[in-house]
């Protein structure tokens, strides 16, 4: 390997792994909807989300450096169990169901290789992920997940590499396009939820606590504070995993709009029509291509969603839990793992459509968003908890209008549905 790509994965940390793993199955079947249903009208959205995703990851990722502990942790210390255990159930159930959909829609994506049983699929690649996860040490395993972002290239090619109204693209992101509508608002939701989601917030600020275990940092107070450096450092790494991720969705939403919309398939319903954005670049290889990216993908971030949950309710109910450590060392840790993947695995044999539930599950992640937010942003402006590296005014305003934005965004969708 040429020994600059070494140092750009050396330098690529818990920012990149998160940016990357936000571009999970649910994601590219919420963008790659959303530009198949309303063509180039949503490409404004990765614009507007970015600045308010990177706030939020880069408070959740300062709150794991100063505390030493993950979100659940910290919640634990300064909060009430009420508080502590309504929060770590909304993540362990909106994480499970998000595990489900994206393991259905990895057995989808195979078949499209091989006209083998659905089961067949969802069962082998469940036992995978569970064998990696619990048997590969972290050092190494960070490294894999680094590898398997690059698989969301393919549809940076696609729309780079087709010739295209770009003038046209150009206006529709500086002029926004909003339809006041059902099914706009939905989309958009699910589009806020499947970015701004919440096992991004507590996997951000428990790896910020395994890198430091890393560097030996063993005990609480040995993590506690950081340095001007160390905080500069996390900054580069959030900001360019986030970009990352918002620039793979603008280029997901582009390739749907531009071979899906303009086609006439404005509803995606099963992994072919899916596959299809991908067809300009790769033509009748675009269910390869397509199958390779939902895998790589749905590698990357069933791991991080199961990881979420374990360290949320690893710290609520006092676990040792590390990726860190072994499995006999962490045995609760890994065994909240194993289940919530398990129980992912079965949410798949109730006659759900997979494709289309990974949009509703991008849109349950928008509406648990909320209440996080609000509890992330106490937080993160408490002297008591973060003292000198509590929230500036910069941090305050983009944190409070994400958070601001998710809470109207999702009124506006239950109003639109009961008026």
């Amino acid at each position: 390997m040429a020994e600059w790509v070494k140092k750009i994965l050396k330098r690529l940390g818990p920012g990149f792994v998160t940016g990357a793993s936000d571009d999970d199955p649910s994601g590219i079947g919420t963008y790659a909807s959303a530009g198949a249903r309303f063509g180039f009208s949503s490409l404004w959205t990765p614009f507007f989300t970015f600045p308010l995703m990177a706030a939020v990851q880069e408070i959740c990722a300062r709150i794991g450096m100063v505390s030493g502990r993950g979100l659940a942790g910290v919640i634990r210390q300064h909060f009430s169990k009420t508080l502590l255990y309504t929060c770590v159930s909304l993540l362990v159930i909106a994480n499970t169901l998000n595990i489900g959909v994206d393991i259905g829609a990895m057995a989808s994506a195979l078949q499209l290789l091989a006209p083998l049983p659905f089961t067949l699929f969802a069962i082998t690649v469940t036992i995978v992920i569970i064998i990696l996860e619990v048997a590969v040490p972290y050092r190494k395993y960070v490294t894999v997940l680094k590898f398997l972002a690059l698989f969301l290239l393919a549809y940076w090619a696609t729309g780079l590499f087709i010739e295209q109204d770009w003038w046209t693209v150009a206006k529709s992101v500086v002029w926004p396009q909003i339809h006041w509508s059902a099914d706009f608002l939905f989309i958009l939701v699910a589009i806020f939820g499947t970015t701004i989601t919440p096992y991004l917030f507590f996997w951000q600020a428990s790896e910020e606590v395994e890198e430091e275990e890393l560097l030996g940092r063993r005990f609480i107070k040995s993590r506690q504070g950081a340095s001007a450096h160390e905080i500069h450092e996390m900054r580069w790494d959030v900001f360019s995993g986030m970009l990352f991720s918002n620039i793979t969705m603008f280029f997901i939403i582009l390739t749907a709009a531009i071979s899906l919309h303009a086609s006439g398939v404005t509803n995606i319903e099963t992994a072919q029509q899916a596959a299809q954005a991908l067809r300009p670049l790769a033509g009748d290889h675009a269910y390869w291509l397509f199958a390779v990216g939902i895998v790589g993908t749905a590698m990357l971030a069933i791991p991080v969603l199961a990881g979420s949950a374990s360290y949320g309710l690893s710290e609520a109910l006092k676990f040792r839990g590390s990726l860190s450590l072994n499995f006999k060392q962490a045995h609760g840790f890994y065994g909240i793992i194993i289940i919530s993947t398990l129980i992912g695995l079965l949410i798949n044999f109730v006659g759900i459509n997979p494709i289309k539930a990974l949009v509703y599950m991008a849109v349950l992640n928008g509406i648990i968003a909320v209440p996080l937010l609000f509890v992330i942003m106490i937080m993160s402006n408490s002297q008591k908890i973060m003292g000198e590296f509590k929230n500036g005014a910069l941090a305050n305003t983009l944190g409070w209008l994400t958070t601001a934005v998710m809470t109207v965004s999702v009124l506006v969708l239950l109003w639109s549905f009961i008026k």
